[in-house]
């Protein structure tokens, strides 16, 4: 059985795109819902009123990444999305430790700003986990001192996108630095 579905192309654009992340927040996942609006998702507190907060995570500029891997198995009919968050944060300390050992047992929602000033939301249909982990003293004079955490969303589609009004409306005025 075929499964018609493709309703448009994609043109070539001329514009210019840069790789790599700006900035990720993080929040518990059960705190905050995602909710689809005209192909975008909008962001707001599963309770109103409930204080919740986004974390913000900064990282020195390009150590850090987002990758989206679409996954396919036609003969057992499985088609799903693997995205993978790797954070890395400069200068092994204890206070960074104590923060990555909290997300590697937590179940989060995750926005990620690229470095196109567009924000991506993970943790759509379930929570995004930790997925593995390493702290480096590295060995010579100019390797990198860090840890680095990678984050992993399993959806059936690519990471949806949150328009910047409602960032600024939702999460902005509910974040706390770390």
């Amino acid at each position: 059985m075929s499964c018609n579905l493709i309703k448009q192309g994609i043109n070539a654009r001329c514009d210019t795109s840069m790789g790599g992340i700006l900035e990720v927040y993080l929040a518990n996942a059960d705190e905050w819902t995602y909710t689809e609006s005209e192909n975008t998702l909008d962001v707001s507190p599963a309770n109103e009123g409930s204080g919740y907060k986004w974390y913000k995570y900064g990282f020195r500029k390009g150590s850090s990444s987002m990758s989206s891997t679409l996954n396919i198995d036609d003969a057992n009919g499985i088609n799903y999305v693997s995205t993978e968050l790797v954070m890395t944060f400069g200068r092994m300390d204890t206070e960074k430790r104590v923060a990555i050992s909290a997300l590697a047992t937590s179940d989060l929602k995750a926005i990620v700003k690229d470095a196109n000033g567009v924000y991506w939301c993970l943790g759509e249909t379930e929570g995004v986990t930790a997925s593995t982990g390493t702290g480096s003293t590295g060995q010579a004079r100019g390797d990198a001192n860090a840890y680095s955490i990678t984050l992993l969303d399993n959806n059936v589609t690519f990471v949806k996108e949150i328009t910047k009004a409602n960032f600024d409306k939702s999460v902005l005025p509910n974040i706390s630095e770390v």
